[in-house]
């Protein structure tokens, strides 16, 4: 999946590599993270979304490690 800009109160930008099951989330903040072992599926469903940052709250946040990347 490609890197997806879209107008969110919460998220900058995402993409999700599907070879490595790792999705990395720019939020608006500019703090980006990485979260593992997300399923296609789950990346697929954010993809159509019409709320990404509800998504995230209800189907990402507190279910996928994560690491913080940057400073």
């Amino acid at each position: 999946m490609r890197l997806v800009r879209m107008p969110s109160t919460a998220i900058r930008r995402y993409d999700y590599d599907a070879d490595r099951r790792r999705l990395e989330i720019e939020f608006i903040t500019g703090r980006r993270y990485s979260y593992a072992d997300v399923p296609p599926s789950v990346a697929e469903a954010m993809r159509r979304a019409t709320s990404k940052g509800g998504f995230f709250n209800r189907r990402i946040r507190d279910r996928y490690a994560f690491e913080r990347l940057g400073g």
